[in-house]
């Protein structure tokens, strides 16, 4: 009798559980995930977290299909020419094809004293840490937001429509993912729920102190509670593992996510680096590289050329409280046009919703895996690629 084909993912978000559910729909198939929590987190709601509207956590039996193994477990070091993965807990685990899909997390500040004073919230447990923090202060204190992207935006929204006195700050620019409109629409919100927004060249942290934050001008911003929102890194496992990375520390693959260094290591979501042109990191791309990478692995067990990846992009949902939001549409390729929604409840209601999707569409690739081929197409990724030997790439001249 044949023997299963065992297939290890690593990492349980998006991508992981994405990638993990599309597995299961062929048979001769184990699968088994390997996430540090027992518990789904809902990344894109962890500002809510720290606001105390929810709780940002799924159980994994509602989006997890029945026949993936699940084991909570950090995988602490993968070694590819014996295709095994080492745990923490001391366990190794053998596997044909590995599916790397860890995700991102907080880019450690440079800031001097931010390490120190200052508060992350890009994982649960920055989340968990800082949401009683913000619940001890009293109410009239000072609240610093660091950091004018969609978190520090939607973190900042959040607390000051609770009462909370905030100060956004941006450095050079607020919002520099949204179209100027957008961005005026943004900012005239956030002085609607009493935000002081600081942008320009002097709205830069140059230290953080345990009651302050300085700018480069020369500001002292008196701050109860930092909250830093800038930057974002990816855990440094494949380079540990000595398996190619980007200067982030990206897997290094190909356009079908497969490591440049082995055929059998296949990578999703934030980890990965496909051409050394990776897509923004978010829970729209990761929807979308999971299932593929899946498909990848499963066209390689059949002893087929996996198709390459497509992801497109429609833009970017940004809650500013509970009670508004915006929608700044892009093209497929992530450049953003002047089209934008901002309103009230309506626009509230839509994050909300989309936020709920996600973990629908989880559910709905659990129970029928490979259902879901939802993701938008960007037709003109290729025209970036330097050209395969032999290979003519459409729209580009010589």
């Amino acid at each position: 009798m044949a023997r299963n084909t065992e297939v290890v993912v690593i990492g349980g978000g998006y991508a992981g559980v994405m990638a993990a559910n599309r597995l299961t729909r062929r048979e001769g198939v184990t699968v088994t995930l390997i996430n540090p929590r027992a518990q789904f987190v809902e990344r894109i709601r962890l500002h809510q977290l720290v606001g105390g509207s929810d709780d940002a956590l799924v159980d994994y039996q509602r989006i997890l299909a029945r026949g993936v193994r699940f084991v909570v477990d950090t995988v602490t070091r993968i070694d590819a020419p014996g295709r095994r993965v080492t745990t923490a807990s001391g366990g190794v685990l053998a596997y044909d094809y590995l599916i790397y899909a860890v995700g991102s997390g907080s880019a450690d500040p440079t800031v001097p004293g931010a390490a120190e004073h200052a508060y992350q919230i890009s994982t649960l447990e920055e989340a968990l840490r800082l949401r009683p923090v913000v619940a001890a202060a009293p109410a009239a204190a000072a609240l610093t937001v660091v950091g004018g992207g969609s978190t520090g935006i939607e973190t900042a929204s959040e607390l000051a429509e609770q009462g909370r006195t905030v100060t956004l700050v941006c450095g050079r620019t607020l919002g520099a993912y949204l179209h100027p409109h957008a961005r005026q629409a943004v900012a005239e919100r956030l002085a609607a729920l009493g935000v002081t927004v600081l942008e320009g060249g002097g709205a830069t942290v140059t230290e953080v102190t345990r009651d302050a934050v300085r700018l480069a001008d020369g500001r002292e911003l008196p701050s109860a509670v930092t909250i830093w929102t800038a930057g974002f890194s990816v855990p440094d496992l494949a380079a540990r593992s000595g398996l190619s990375t980007d200067a982030l520390g990206r897997l290094r693959t190909d356009e079908t996510l497969t490591s440049v260094d082995d055929p059998r290591i296949v990578a999703a979501g934030d980890s990965a680096a496909p051409s050394d042109l990776p897509v923004r990191m978010s829970c729209q791309s990761a929807m979308q590289i999971g299932p593929q990478a899946g498909e990848t692995v499963l066209a390689r067990i059949a002893g087929k050329r996996p198709a390459d990846f497509n992801v497109g992009f429609f833009g970017q949902c940004i809650s500013l409280g509970r009670r508004a939001g915006i929608v700044q549409y892009a093209r497929r390729d992530d450049s953003v046009t002047k089209a934008f929604l901002l309103s009230g409840r309506p626009l509230a209601m839509l994050k909300e919703g989309v936020c709920k999707s996600t973990v629908w569409q989880l559910s709905q690739e659990a129970r029928h895996p490979g259902m879901l081929n939802l993701w938008f197409k960007d037709r003109d990724r290729r025209k970036s690629l330097p050209a395969r030997p032999g290979e003519a790439v459409p729209g580009r001249t010589a």
